[in-house]
């Protein structure tokens, strides 16, 4: 009988969470620590599968289409879609490598004589340049005698620029056949992946999740298709503009001018800054000079300012705040890949916060 109280106080006392909420927070910190961690130490893992996302992405539409109005298989117009890209990063990798390597040589030169020209500083340059070298002449003899009473030195040699530069070839080549390949697959099979995946839910659940990846493929695919078609056309006619005025390599810059609008704001000011040096260097008269850099601020301020928030109506804007945390963040942890990357990622992520009803709130910080 005595036992009988304590039975019934046991059974109603309530049951405790594994996990208490004062131990939450910091395991979430630990969680997000390690996710990070892997993220930079697999980045040769990461980022193929990551660029093969957003590559799938943009393709998964044309795919689609392809199939129901034309009844084309899937492997066939997925197959034809890698290999335009393939062609196309092929294509620009023969265009831009020959001038790239000629201005990285040209280009000091260039700018020299740019800075300093025929002036008097140029003159008092070359001044401390000859009597730096008869120092070192100096030292140079000194050492020369006292290298008999010294014992030899053994100078072990450290891997050189070239070596390095082929090894991070190799592994980026490897990579990108490794994103293009899963891109492939998952144009074939990634809606069938995500339909078992979403079989395994609830089925109170399962059309709330049918719902947030249909309509974040067709948002993000809607961005990116945008963004690539205005780099696209922002490239082509900074192309023409530097060939109109005769600057060299044409096609180079407009490569460049399409991929630095891929980076907001820094991108371009960087395009800007190149093109005013090249511009100086190569043309004579001042009024030829300002055409490019200022042609091109022009244009990308058109198209940035009207043009593609008419397309897309800043649904997809971030904040600049953001934006440029997420240059200086991705560019930390990948490099100038994640420096590339930086605005699709964060597109990506925009659109999973807004389509998760308790995630929302993060994404009204984050917009603009």
């Amino acid at each position: 009988m005595d036992d009988q109280p304590d039975q019934t106080n046991s059974e109603a006392e309530p049951k405790r969470p594994l996990i208490s909420s004062d131990l939450s927070t910091p395991i979430y910190g630990l969680f997000a620590l390690g996710v990070l961690y892997t993220l930079y130490v697999a980045h040769q893992i990461v980022l193929p599968i990551i660029l093969a996302v957003l590559t799938s992405l943009l393709l998964a539409p044309l795919v689609k289409k392809a199939y129901v109005k034309w009844h084309i298989p899937r492997m066939v117009s997925s197959l034809l879609l890698v290999l335009v890209v393939l062609a196309g990063i092929a294509g620009v990798g023969v265009a831009v490598a020959m001038p790239a390597i000629e201005w990285a040589e040209k280009a000091p030169q260039g700018i020299s004589r740019l800075l300093v020209g025929e002036s008097s500083f140029r003159q008092k340059i070359e001044k401390v340049t000859e009597s730096a070298k008869e120092v070192e002449k100096s030292v140079e003899d000194i050492s020369k005698e006292d290298e008999a009473e010294k014992p030899t030195t053994v100078v072990m040699q450290t891997e050189s620029w070239r070596s390095k530069l082929m090894t991070k070839a190799r592994n980026g080549i490897a990579g990108l056949a490794l994103a293009l390949a899963l891109t492939y697959f998952l144009l074939v099979g990634g809606d069938r992946l995500i339909r078992n995946l979403v079989k395994q839910l609830p089925r109170t659940e399962r059309k709330t999740a049918l719902r947030i990846t249909h309509d974040s493929q067709r948002e993000i695919a809607q961005y990116l298709g945008v963004l690539g078609l205005s780099n696209f056309a922002v490239g082509l006619t900074t192309g023409l503009m530097c060939w109109a005025v005769g600057l060299p390599d044409p096609a180079v810059w407009g490569i460049v001018a399409a991929l630095a609008r891929f980076i907001p704001y820094l991108g371009v000011i960087l395009t800007i800054a190149l093109l005013a040096v090249v511009s100086a260097i190569s043309l004579e008269t001042l009024w030829m000079m300002a055409i490019a850099p200022l042609g091109y601020l022009a244009l990308t301020t058109v198209v940035g300012f009207f043009i593609e928030p008419w397309i897309h109506g800043f649904r997809m804007a971030i904040n600049p705040v953001v934006i440029f945390v997420s240059i200086f963040f991705w560019g930390w942890l990948w490099g100038p890949v994640g420096v590339l990357l930086a605005v699709p990622l964060m597109t990506v992520i925009q659109v999973v916060l807004k389509q998760i009803p308790k995630l929302r709130p993060i994404y009204r910080v984050i917009a603009r």
